[in-house]
């Protein structure tokens, strides 16, 4: 299974950002009276985009909800950001190696652009898309619509990667090779996810694909 382009999802694949994610929500949760969660059920729980969960969370009051969610987030986002380990080194390499790249995630596009130019990450990215710049969020296809012919490429020679069973069942919608990073300890382990390809880290898959590239 040799890619010809790589797309990422964000959160929990390339970045730690889930700080600002639980400040958000549960400065939204105090508006309107409702229990907190810890920063391990943010970490569990938050999977679809906003325009899809905050209807469901908080009713006909969801607008409202959604403007204290982000104005809390853009208030501290970068501040707390941090790559995951060996993510930076992976993005560097899969450039190197000539792969091009881009990431399809369920962040607002213009905090996912804004991530991607302050870790100084953006210039390796052919295209970043967020929650809202496609009709539909993932794990519809239509995120993939966007982020494909920047890449140049057909679907099934490019690997999603991400973290999720939802990354996993977004990368088989769009018809992309499914690639999970980590455990998927949320979502019940990497039997539950069905990733086509999985690696514990960004480091290990960094080194097949220059294995691969050399050999």
């Amino acid at each position: 299974m040799t890619p010809k382009g790589i797309l990422w999802d964000w959160d929990n694949t390339l970045v730690d950002g889930w700080l600002a994610i639980a400040a958000g929500l549960n400065a939204a949760f105090d508006r309107f009276g409702l229990p907190r969660w810890t920063l391990e059920e943010v970490r569990g729980r938050v999977r679809r985009s906003l325009r899809e969960t905050f209807p469901e969370m908080f009713g006909e009051h969801w607008e409202e909800a959604r403007d204290v969610f982000y104005a809390e987030v853009r208030a501290r986002h970068l501040a707390v950001l941090a790559p995951m380990p060996g993510a930076g080194e992976a993005v560097a390499a899969i450039a190197a190696l000539g792969l091009p790249q881009g990431v399809i995630s369920n962040k607002q596009g213009p905090l996912l652009r804004a991530e991607a130019v302050h870790l100084g990450w953006a210039p390796r990215f052919r295209i970043l898309v967020g929650a809202g710049d496609a009709s539909v969020d993932k794990p519809d296809p239509a995120p993939f619509r966007l982020a494909l012919p920047a890449l140049g490429l057909p679907a099934g020679s490019v690997w999603y990667v991400g973290d999720t069973a939802l990354d996993m069942e977004a990368a088989r919608r769009a018809g992309c090779t499914a690639v999970l990073l980590g455990d998927a300890a949320h979502d019940g382990g990497p039997a539950a996810a069905a990733p086509d390809l999985a690696f514990p880290d960004a480091m290990a898959l960094t080194a097949y694909l220059r294995g691969d590239r050399q050999g």
